[in-house]
Formats: structure tokens, C-alpha cells, sequence
């Protein structure tokens, strides 16, 4: 039997947010067992808090929001990946802004953090998220699979018109190790040309060449970590939307899926396994 986990000691990152482009503070606590990633607005009056749960989603227009208690956050969904593969079952995350600091654009600087401030095992057995038939949600031409599986993988197929990226394939058994390895270091990635819609839009505020990888009909405009960046970060992406159901233990096989699809199966899931 896994014991529940949380940080041992409290740590903090300060940073701009990706889309809102505000300056954020925020600091990570450890919490007792059965807490859950909690988010608590310390810049509002009585530090209301939202629950990083699937019920809790309310958008996921380029990026993953939850809702509860009159306030909400969003891009959440690297630092939940970060909690995910470095298995952290609970923490406080204070943060004076609604959304964390974007780092290089990847989960990397998380991952480091929660490495700082180390893990501590706590008296209460972990509630492991077990997949145990098929669970498929689909949009047209894209879906996202849940198998039983005796680990946690992840195998992504992205399709991508432009002929720079095309057809990328990333399969990955997702351990600490190998997530800190092959995919905590991949950056979010954006098309030159939607860059302006979505400023206009209010989104992609704080993005800049040093934490979004850009690239526009002639090439790449920064240099690339790997080859198939894209399809690593859309993993990264994926792990962080399926912590909002808890630790899960399966296969998980997408096709072109993003935000919308992933939070989809991740809310299938809650309510199969977490509303008992």
C-alpha cells in the first residue's frame, strides 16, 4: 500500500502568468492528508480557495480553468502536471493573481520546486485512481482513451496541417524519472500568425520567445529541446488534466486531443471513481 503524500517544507516562484501577463507570487505549502492541490487566492479577503478537481472545470479555451467559491484560476495545468508524475497528493497553493507564473512555458522549474522543498509520506493510504474498463470520449476525428494498465502511460498521436510539425508520436511510461527527463522540459508552442488573434482575445498576455516556442511558414523561430517538442508538451498538457481526477494508474491513448477532451475523460473519471 502507497502512502499518501505532501511537500515537506514550503516553497515559492515568482513569474509573470502566460495569458494574463500579471506579475504572480506563489508559494506551495504542505497539507494534511486528504487536502487534495487546493488553490487559495491570498490577494482576495478570507483566502477563498477552489479544489483542483474535474468537477470544478469551467473552461478550457487554451488552457485548463476551475471554478468554485466566487473565484477562479487557470492555466493550471502545468503545475498539475508537475504534481502528477512527482506524486504529490496534497498541497496548499497560495498565489496572489488567478494564474501561476508560466517559468519557460514547460513544467521543468515545478518539478525542480517540488524537488526543493522534498516529499513527505503521510499516515493515510493513497485513494490511486485505477482504471479498470475502457473509458473513451471522442469530438469527430479526435478522442482520448483510458485502458487498464499495470502503471501510468501515455501515447499521443498529434496531427498538426502545417508540414514543419505534421504527424508526431510520443509513447511514454510515466515515471518521475522519466517525466523530468523527456517531458517536464517541453515548452508550450504557438503559430506566429494566431499569436495577435489571441492577444486581442486577452490570452497569450505574458507569452515571450523565452516561454513559448513560436513558429511561423518559414521555421522555427527559437531553437527546440527535442525534435517533437509539440507532442511531448501535449503529454505534459494531458498528465496535468488527468490530475484533476487524482493519481491514476492506466493507459491513456489520444489522438489530437487537447484541453477540452482531456478535462472531458478527466470528469468521466471523477464521477466514476471520486463520487462513490
Amino acid at each position: 500500500m502507497v502512502n499518501q503524500t505532501t511537500l515537506n517544507s514550503e516553497v515559492s516562484y515568482t513569474g509573470v502568468g502566460l495569458h494574463s501577463g500579471i506579475n504572480v507570487e506563489m508559494v506551495l505549502q504542505p497539507a494534511s492528508a486528504d487536502t487534495g492541490i487546493v488553490f487559495v487566492r491570498s490577494d482576495l479577503p478570507g483566502n477563498p480557495q477552489v479544489r483542483a478537481i474535474a468537477a470544478n472545470v469551467t473552461s478550457t479555451m487554451r488552457a485548463t480553468t476551475i471554478e468554485d467559491n466566487g473565484i477562479k484560476v487557470f492555466t493550471i495545468e502545468h503545475l498539475m502536471s508537475a504534481f502528477h508524475a512527482m506524486g504529490i497528493d496534497n498541497c496548499r497553493v497560495l498565489m496572489n493573481a488567478e494564474e501561476p507564473p508560466v517559468a519557460d512555458g514547460s513544467c521543468r522549474a515545478f518539478c525542480e520546486l517540488i524537488q526543493k522543498a522534498g516529499v513527505k509520506s503521510l499516515e493515510a493510504p493513497r485513494k490511486e485512481i485505477i482504471i479498470d474498463r475502457l473509458y473513451r470520449v471522442d469530438d469527430g476525428d479526435k478522442f482520448v482513451i483510458a485502458l487498464p494498465y499495470d502503471g501510468f502511460r501515455v501515447s499521443f498521436t498529434s496531427i498538426n496541417p502545417h508540414p514543419l510539425i505534421g504527424i508526431q508520436y510520443g509513447d511514454y511510461e510515466i515515471s518521475r524519472e522519466v517525466f523530468q527527463r523527456e517531458i517536464a522540459p517541453a515548452r508550450t508552442i504557438a503559430y506566429e500568425a494566431e499569436v495577435e488573434a489571441l492577444r486581442k482575445m486577452g490570452l497569450g498576455l505574458g507569452g515571450t520567445m523565452e516561454n513559448v516556442i513560436v513558429y511561423n511558414d518559414e521555421g522555427w523561430m527559437n531553437e527546440l529541446i527535442y525534435p517533437d517538442e509539440l507532442v511531448r508538451h501535449k503529454i505534459l498538457d494531458i498528465v496535468g488534466d488527468l490530475r484533476l481526477t487524482g493519481i491514476v494508474k492506466g493507459h491513456f491513448i489520444a489522438v489530437k486531443s487537447g484541453h477540452a477532451l482531456n478535462t472531458t475523460l478527466a470528469k468521466c473519471l471523477y464521477d466514476q471513481f471520486c463520487r462513490k
